[in-house]
């Protein structure tokens, strides 16, 4: 089994067909929205297949270790996860093509007037082991 990280994100990937911003979306859309996401998890935790997953929030600040004293804060100018990164899911399958596959199933998951939003996710394998200080590539 390898673990993959599915990102979906808010602007940065290449747009969805039904590319309506969800802050446009009736509340019954939205909602159809969620109930597909959660069915989704609850579908692949049957198979074992489910590790975790979220939403974020778009409220989010970086912070940095600045030397003594408190760390300083910022919103920008730089751009941010959080209006790029809308949420996640983590699983464990046994191959790079079925983390393609439940990709692009999850990929479906509708949208402004019902219709799937064909939005682009990004697939990330995880470590399979940390990489030593020679391997590292920063």
């Amino acid at each position: 089994m390898a673990k993959y990280l599915l990102l979906k994100h808010y602007r940065g990937a290449p747009a969805p067909v039904n590319d309506v911003p969800m802050d446009q979306w009736t509340p019954e859309e939205i909602s159809a929205h969620v109930q597909f996401m959660h069915d989704f998890a609850a579908r692949l935790e049957k198979t074992g297949e489910f590790v975790d997953g979220n939403a974020l929030a778009p409220d989010g600040m970086w912070v940095r270790y600045d030397g003594e004293g408190r760390p300083p804060v910022t919103d920008g100018p730089f751009a941010e996860t959080k209006d790029l990164i809308a949420g996640w899911m983590i699983i464990d399958v046994d191959s790079q093509e079925r983390a393609v596959e439940l990709a692009g199933e999850l990929s479906a998951a509708p949208g402004a007037g019902g219709k799937p939003i064909h939005e682009w996710l990004e697939v990330r394998p995880f470590l399979a082991e940390t990489p030593s200080t020679t391997e590292c590539p920063h």
